[in-house]
């Protein structure tokens, strides 16, 4: 399990860990979706169905200090949940940080 989130987590990728019932994993999709992504480029990993779900957040708390989803990777920095993709969008600053990693269209 700690193999396969390291496997998704790249340093051109953004990937999402979310579960679809969660008003802030959508708000951290609705934010990304505005953008123009290369193919492969956005990965939403939806952990709601399975068995290794609480492990998976046990690790993604390890790892980045919260179990809670969203878990929004931008390259392999972990920048927080869905208000804080929110955030990074109104203040300007996710455009850029999504241009660094090279993952824009």
């Amino acid at each position: 399990m700690a193999e396969f989130v390291k496997a998704q987590i790249k340093g051109d990728k953004v990937v999402v860990f979310l579960k679809p019932s969660c008003p802030y994993c959508v708000l951290a999709k609705d934010v990304l979706s505005k953008y123009k992504f290369k193919s492969g480029h956005l990965e939403l990993i939806d952990i709601s169905g399975r068995s290794d779900m609480g492990s998976m957040q046990d690790y993604l708390q390890q790892i980045t200090g919260a179990r809670t989803v969203p878990r929004v990777f931008i390259g392999e920095q972990c920048i927080g949940g869905g208000s804080d993709v929110d955030g990074l969008d109104r203040s300007g600053k996710l455009e850029g940080m999504l241009q660094a990693i090279g993952s824009l269209q």
